[in-house]
């Protein structure tokens, strides 16, 4: 599973690639990101005349074409808008609107001789706003549930506050020296000390409750020295 800001997510090769390599993603897209609403999609090539070669290229004019987020997410009706709770905050729910439509991304598509295939597209769209502030698209199944994809595209900013805090508080961002595996021990020293602290704060409720009935605690056998043990090294005279 991948996940990015609009900063990688408007770019259609880099979400193509993404897909090629067999991932999955949800990413942030612009406003302006043009998309064919559930229901539609490119005009096929124009028949051939016998002359040349057959016309491959997927078309449009100006009665069928695609539209902008912004645009689509400003018509649909209040039917189609669910408020949804991702997680807890600091002093209260994290809760906002958002709508969610099977669309196909239509960039550049003109080039292609087939459509492109339908994903997720989301959009927030918060109670008192003038209109919607974020919008995303996102291979997750077609079958996924609305708060599993709230919640995944939530996960984000999850993960920008681990790194943060692995840069700040445990150290990563501090390494100085030059050589790729003098980084390489850094950081895996770092990822492990903020893994035990996240574990450590796990015994805390409310993590409590899911934290201990998700982690399997495994044990070390008997044959076990770790390295750089007094043990180990007499053996290895």
């Amino acid at each position: 599973m991948l996940l990015s800001d609009a900063g990688y997510g408007v770019n259609t090769a880099f979400r193509e690639d993404v897909t090629a390599l067999g991932l999955v993603y949800a990413v942030g897209i612009n406003p302006t990101t043009t998309v064919w609403p559930p229901g539609t999609a490119p005009l096929p090539p124009k028949k051939w005349k016998g002359n040349g070669r057959p016309p491959k290229n997927l078309q449009r004019n100006a009665k069928h074409k695609p539209l902008g987020v912004k645009t689509l997410a400003q018509s649909l009706p209040a039917s189609e808008w669910r408020t949804v709770t991702w997680r807890e905050g600091v002093d209260k729910d994290l809760t906002s609107r958002f709508a969610r439509l099977r669309v196909r991304a239509a960039h550049n598509d003109r080039i292609l001789d087939k459509p492109r295939s339908e994903e997720w597209l989301v959009i927030e769209w918060p109670e008192g706003e003038k209109a919607p502030i974020k919008y995303w698209l996102s291979t997750l199944p077609e079958n996924t549930s609305f708060d599993t994809l709230i919640d995944t595209i939530k996960l984000r900013w999850r993960i920008e506050r681990d790194y943060q805090e692995l840069k700040q508080e445990v150290g990563l961002g501090h390494y100085e020296g030059r050589s790729w595996r003098g980084f390489h021990h850094h950081a895996t020293l770092c990822i492990a000390a903020y893994g035990f602290l996240i574990s450590e704060k796990g015994d805390f409720p409310p993590s409590q409750f899911i934290t201990t009935a998700s982690i399997k605690k495994f044990a070390v056998p008997d044959n076990y020295r770790p390295r750089g043990a007094a043990s180990a090294c007499a053996a290895s005279r």
